[in-house]
């Protein structure tokens, strides 16, 4: 039986080095505190256990920092639209494009969410996993 530890694990090594964000790939609460870089963070929900096939759900979160805009007259700071597309998008054809015998990755839904402490807007992808064998 998969656990959480292994679909972590599999996330990491699908994204880790594949797309061109210019932070890192971390597994649930690793990415440094503060960080200012793109990273991308993966962490698992819920996994069934002991029965087959296992059923669970999982979050990838891909953080860019805001970038300043000057709107009437004023500087204020709004999402990286472009850079949270991009990236997006690569993770996403690195989830579709997988290929793991005995499972299966399914993109379920992406939403964009702000983090207004850190001046960084997130994009979170939520997958669920149809693993079919140990």
């Amino acid at each position: 039986m998969k656990t959480a530890f292994d679909t972590n694990g599999i996330l990491f090594r699908l994204l880790h080095g594949n797309t061109s964000a210019n932070g890192g790939v971390y597994v649930e609460d690793d990415r440094p505190d503060n960080s200012e870089k793109e990273d991308i963070v993966v962490n698992s929900i819920d996994l069934g256990q002991d029965s087959l096939p296992q059923i669970g759900t999982s979050n990838i979160n891909v953080y860019v920092p805001d970038i300043e805009v000057k709107i009437g007259g004023k500087m204020q700071v709004q999402a990286n639209r472009p850079r949270l597309k991009v990236i997006t998008d690569e993770v996403l054809a690195q989830v579709r494009d997988s290929r793991i015998e005995g499972l299966k990755i399914v993109v379920m839904n992406h939403t964009m969410m702000n983090e207004p402490n850190m001046k960084q807007h997130f994009s979170n992808i939520r997958v669920d996993w149809n693993i079919q064998k140990d």
